[in-house]
């Protein structure tokens, strides 16, 4: 297990009233935010199959995804167990529990927009501790 705390600033300066540019084939990366409210990102796994999460990963606080292009499914642990969600295009969900998540159809081809606060703790454990911890 490992923690890591995300405080503000936790985002890049930003053009204001211009697009922001992102860059293909990278897991996460944030895009702006209003410190000590929001930030937001895109993320864009490169497994491609649940049994390629290592770890899980959950925040103190919701994050919400909605995906925008491709295919991308996430991994729950729920109750001492795991369960796939495949994200739909335009439909977003709220996470507030151990996630992670793969693009089926080949390495970051799904991406997905996360809200998420300036400031949260996260707790990392391997995939198997999340399903036996119930």
């Amino acid at each position: 297990m490992r923690n890591e705390k995300t405080r503000p600033p936790s985002f890049p300066q930003a053009a204001k009233n211009a697009p922001l540019a992102a860059t293909p084939g990278v897991r996460w990366q944030v895009l702006c935010g209003d410190e000590g409210h929001w930030r937001v990102g895109l993320y864009s796994p490169a497994e491609t199959r649940a049994e390629d999460c290592a770890e899980l990963e959950r925040h103190d606080c919701p994050e919400l995804f909605l995906l925008t292009q491709g295919s991308m499914t996430l991994l729950l642990a729920e109750r001492g167990t795991l369960r796939e969600l495949p994200l739909e295009l335009g439909r977003a969900v709220q996470v507030t529990g151990p996630h992670g998540a793969f693009c089926p159809d080949g390495p970051h081809t799904g991406v997905a927009l996360v809200v998420e606060r300036d400031a949260f703790d996260t707790e990392y454990r391997p995939v198997g501790e999340w399903a036996h911890l119930g």
